[in-house]
């Protein structure tokens, strides 16, 4: 497994995009989701989109607490991986999905504290 990326939810995408420059990151893309929300990836110079901040359309601030969303990593084989998380008794919220046609298939499981991690299937 890798840790790929950090996601959190922002009020404000120009706000946070001028805050995390200024911290020398770096806006390498913007993605938007259907008409939900944007996903903004920032990152350090020559990392790679470390950060996702997600901006969910008609919400301008979060309690500190429901602003954070996700972390995520990649697994090989997303099946097998979830085989071997019943085993311990983890379950996904839902079945995998791609969020697009012929993109990556992901799920997410919660922690035991409620966090949730995306697991996004390499390929």
């Amino acid at each position: 497994m890798e840790l790929i990326h950090t996601c959190y939810r922002i009020g404000d995408i120009d706000r946070s995009v001028a805050f995390y420059e200024a911290l020398g990151f770096e806006e390498l893309r913007r993605v938007p989701i259907r008409e939900e929300a944007i996903n903004v990836f920032m990152g350090l110079p020559g990392d790679g989109a470390r950060l996702e901040l997600t901006y969910n359309h008609g919400v301008d601030s979060y309690e500190l607490g429901t602003g954070y969303n996700h972390i995520a990593v990649t697994v090989a084989d997303l099946d097998a991986t979830l085989e071997r998380l019943a085993g311990a008794g983890i379950a996904p919220e839902k079945p995998p999905y791609s969020l697009r046609e012929g993109g990556s298939r992901l799920c997410f499981v919660r922690d035991p504290d409620g966090y949730r991690i995306e697991l996004i299937e390499r390929g």
